[in-house]
């Protein structure tokens, strides 16, 4: 009788404490970056292009203007490698889903694949006649997307490093290139002020948006929970608006403003007005309801897009903040800059 009451009163306890700890974990997720940072990481030569958090692991990436990757323990603030091989700058960095394999491109006209267990080069891919500016696995991550100043996208079969596809239709330099959720479609953004849909399977160019009057910088799908609160923010705007399945789309643009889309009609629902210069990029937050933004004007901005507001500004950076990642799971956020700095917050 003893034994059976102990067991009840452990697995009381454990429902009480994953109860509790789940109910924490959303308010933390849930939550937004505040100042000061939590860590300030140093030891890149030049700016920062691109941060971003692994998949599993508690380390982020960071990729640099100085040719190099590094790669850092976000928890500690500690440093732990540097990845070599590039020749020139290092304009973005992608995982796939499972964090084995990153990808990388350069102003160098390659795309590198690493193999992030025993961090060593596997694969060198060229094909782009000029820099290449972005790149992205599919979610399966069999396949690679990447965009270039040669006005071209390109997707690439990561098995073998050979370009299965390619993509033309921009006037302009394609400044990014982000594959949707499922799988199935591309968003990119250019120098010639548009955002072009296409569809992977038939590479035919699906919808093409006119909203922004300057270069296009990022872009980036919402994921399946902003649906509802996209819905409310549309509703709020137009009741007599019907509910729509999206996909749902933001961008970031030199014009100074952040754009969202309903790409099934091809329609502007939502602008935010706020940032001072360029937009440099704009992600949905975990929770779904918010958007977090940093620009040229060296802040880091939260946005309630439902109420077409900025409900939070961090000067962020002493120059031009060029990157941020939100992590999906934990309470962070990491951001980069001209001023050559990797920077930690913390959400709550």
């Amino acid at each position: 009788v003893v034994d059976a009451f102990v067991a009840w009163l452990s697995s009381l306890f454990s429902c009480i404490y994953a109860e509790f700890g789940k109910q924490w974990y959303q308010r933390r997720v849930r939550g937004i970056p505040r100042p000061p940072e939590r860590y300030c990481l140093t030891g890149h030569r030049m700016p920062i292009s691109r941060v971003i958090f692994h998949p599993v692991y508690n380390v982020m990436v960071s990729a640099s203007e100085d040719g190099s990757i590094k790669v850092w323990d976000y928890e500690s603030g500690d440093f732990e490698r540097t990845l070599k091989g590039h020749t020139d700058a290092v304009n973005d960095i992608a995982f796939e889903s499972t964090g084995k394999t990153l990808a990388s491109c350069s102003s160098d006209l390659t795309i590198r694949l690493w193999d992030f267990v025993g961090f060593e080069c596997i694969k060198t891919m060229h094909g782009h006649d000029h820099t290449v500016s972005s790149v992205r696995f599919v979610p399966t991550g069999d396949f690679l997307v990447s965009a270039s100043r040669d006005k071209s996208i390109k997707v690439w079969e990561v098995s073998t490093g050979y370009c299965t596809k390619t993509l033309v239709g921009h006037r302009e330099w394609v400044r990014v290139a982000a594959v949707s959720p499922d799988g199935k479609l591309i968003a990119s953004g250019s120098n010639d002020h548009t955002i072009r849909i296409w569809e992977i399977a038939t590479k035919e160019c699906k919808v093409e948006l006119r909203e922004h009057d300057h270069v296009v910088e990022c872009v980036a799908w919402a994921p399946d929970g902003c649906t509802a609160h996209i819905n409310e923010a549309i509703q709020a705007e137009n009741p007599r608006a019907g509910k729509s399945d999206g996909p749902f789309l933001v961008s970031g643009s030199r014009d100074k403003t952040i754009k969202v889309y309903d790409v099934s009609t091809g329609s502007c629902i939502i602008s935010l007005i706020g940032h001072d210069n360029w937009v440099r990029q704009a992600i949905f937050h975990p929770s779904g309801k918010m958007i977090v933004s940093c620009a040229d004007d060296k802040t880091l901005r939260v946005w309630d897009f439902k109420n077409r507001r900025c409900t939070k500004t961090i000067a962020a950076h002493e120059h031009f903040v060029t990157c941020l990642d939100f992590h999906k799971s934990a309470p962070y956020v990491i951001t980069g800059s001209v001023d050559q700095l990797c920077k930690v917050w913390e959400c709550r």
